[in-house]
C-alpha cells in the first residue's frame, strides 16, 4: 500500500512517516504543498488535467493524508481538484487538521475527504482510520475491476449477438435488410432469414420478454432453435410449433420465471406470388403496395413458450413486384407516441406508408430516427425488417 503524506511543515511529515513505518507501512511519498502532490500524482499544477495523459497512474497512491491548512492551495481546494480527476477521485483522502471548527470539517468532507484526524496526532487513532480507509479503497477497487470485466464481457456478448444476425440479401427477385437498435448493450429482439430454395425465403422476427442479459440469453437460445427449424421446416406452422416445443425446455431454478417470445414467421414465395405467415402474439407486419396502399397482416395468436399445446393459424397474402413487406418489434411503436394501443398501429402505418421499395433503408431509418427524437428517449429494443419484392 502506498500512502502520500502532504503537509507544509517538514516536522509533521517526519512524525507521520515514523508512525507509518513503525506500523509496517514502508511505501510512503511526501509533498510539502498541494502543487507538489499534484506533480506526484501526474497532474498539472492546476490539478485539473493529467500531465501524463488519461490512464497514467504510475504512482499508484492508495491513500492521501492531506493537511487542511497550507499556503497557496489549501487542503479543501486540493481535495476538490482531486475529485475532478476521473483517474484520482477514488483515492481516499484523510484530512489532517489542527482546526476544531465543525463547519470547516464538514466542508472538507463535502469536498471529497472520507475522514479526518486532528493535531496533535494520536497514533492509535491515525492507524485505525488508515486501516478503515484502505479497506474501503480495496473494496472499491474490487468493485471497479469487477465492473470493468462485466463491461468487457457485455461488449463481447453484444458483438457475438450482432455477429449471429444474418447479412442482408440482394438477390435477383428479392432484397432483405433490417434496422436493429438495442436499448441496452444486449437485446431481446432478433431477426433471421433463410433461403429455402431458388424462389422461397423464410423470414422471422422475434421479441423475448424483458431486457438485458437474461432476455438476450433466452433470445440467443431461440435464435439457434430458429436457425435449425428454418433449415428443416418449410411450413410456417411447423416452425412456430417447433419453437414453442423447444422454448418450453428452458428450465429455471425459480419456477415463477417463465420466458416467452412473441414472433412472426413468414415464407415468401416469388413464383406463386404469395407470403404465408403465422403470427404468435406479435405486432402485425404490413405490405406497402407499389401504388402506396398498405395492407396489414393479421393479429392474434399465442406467444411462444407459454403453453404446451398452442393453436397455430396460417394466413396468406398476395405479393407482386414493387411491394415492400415490413416486419417489426413493438419497440418501433415508441416512435409514434404514447397514444392508445388501438391508435398506434394506424399511426405507425401513416409513418411508414410513404416509404415503399424505392426508399432506401438509410432514408427510412432517418425518418424513424426523426420521429423517435420528437417522442423522446428510446425505452425498448427496436427491430424492423424490410423485404422488397423485385
Amino acid at each position: 500500500m502506498r500512502i502520500a503524506v502532504v503537509d507544509d511543515n517538514p516536522m509533521n511529515i517526519t512524525v507521520v512517516r515514523e508512525i507509518l513505518k513503525r506500523a509496517g507501512y514502508t511505501d510512503i511519498l511526501s509533498a510539502g504543498s498541494a502543487g507538489e502532490m499534484f506533480l506526484l500524482l501526474g497532474l498539472t499544477v492546476k490539478g485539473d488535467e493529467p500531465a501524463g495523459g488519461p490512464g497514467d497512474d504510475r504512482h499508484g497512491v492508495d491513500l492521501i493524508l492531506l493537511d487542511m491548512m497550507m499556503p497557496g492551495i489549501d487542503g479543501i481546494t486540493a481535495c476538490e481538484k482531486l475529485q475532478q480527476s476521473a483517474r484520482l477521485k477514488d483515492i481516499p483522502v484523510i484530512m489532517v487538521t489542527a482546526i476544531g471548527d465543525s463547519k470547516k470539517l464538514a466542508e472538507a468532507l463535502d469536498a471529497g475527504a472520507i475522514d479526518y484526524v486532528t493535531k496533535p496526532i494520536n497514533r492509535i487513532e491515525l492507524l485505525a482510520r488508515i486501516r478503515v480507509a484502505l479497506r474501503l479503497k480495496e473494496q472499491k477497487d474490487w468493485h471497479k475491476d469487477r465492473d470493468r470485466r462485466v463491461r468487457e464481457e457485455l461488449q463481447l456478448a453484444r458483438e457475438v449477438q450482432l455477429a449471429a444476425l444474418p447479412q442482408k440479401v440482394d438477390d435477383e427477385g428479392v432484397a432483405i435488410d433490417a434496422i436493429f437498435r438495442p436499448s441496452e448493450e444486449l437485446s431481446g429482439d432478433l431477426y433471421a432469414w433463410n433461403r429455402i430454395d431458388d424462389h422461397r425465403y423464410g423470414i422471422a422476427v422475434m421479441d423475448a420478454m424483458g431486457h438485458g442479459i437474461s432476455s438476450s440469453l433466452a433470445c440467443m437460445f431461440i435464435a439457434s432453435v430458429l436457425k435449425e427449424a428454418m433449415s428443416k421446416q418449410v411450413d410456417p406452422k411447423r416452425v412456430i410449433r417447433e419453437l414453442n416445443r423447444r422454448s418450453l425446455q428452458l428450465q429455471f431454478a425459480d419456477q415463477l420465471i417463465q420466458y416467452y417470445f412473441t414472433g412472426l414467421y413468414m415464407v415468401v414465395d416469388l413464383v406463386e406470388g404469395v407470403v404465408e405467415y403465422v403470427n404468435a402474439g406479435h405486432p402485425p407486419g404490413m405490405i406497402i403496395r407499389k401504388g402506396g396502399a398498405v395492407e396489414m397482416f393479421k393479429q392474434g395468436g399465442v406467444a411462444i413458450g407459454m403453453f404446451g399445446d398452442i393453436v397455430v393459424e396460417k394466413h396468406t397474402l398476395p405479393i407482386s413486384s414493387g411491394d415492400r413487406i415490413v416486419l417489426l418489434t413493438d419497440g418501433i411503436y415508441d416512435l409514434v407516441g404514447n397514444d392508445s394501443e388501438e391508435d398506434r398501429p394506424a399511426n405507425l402505418t401513416a409513418l411508414l406508408q410513404p416509404h415503399g421499395s424505392t426508399t432506401s433503408l438509410a432514408e427510412l431509418e432517418a425518418a424513424l430516427f426523426q420521429a423517435g427524437q420528437r417522442e423522446g428517449l428510446q425505452s425498448d429494443d427496436r427491430c424492423l425488417v424490410v423485404v422488397d419484392i423485385k
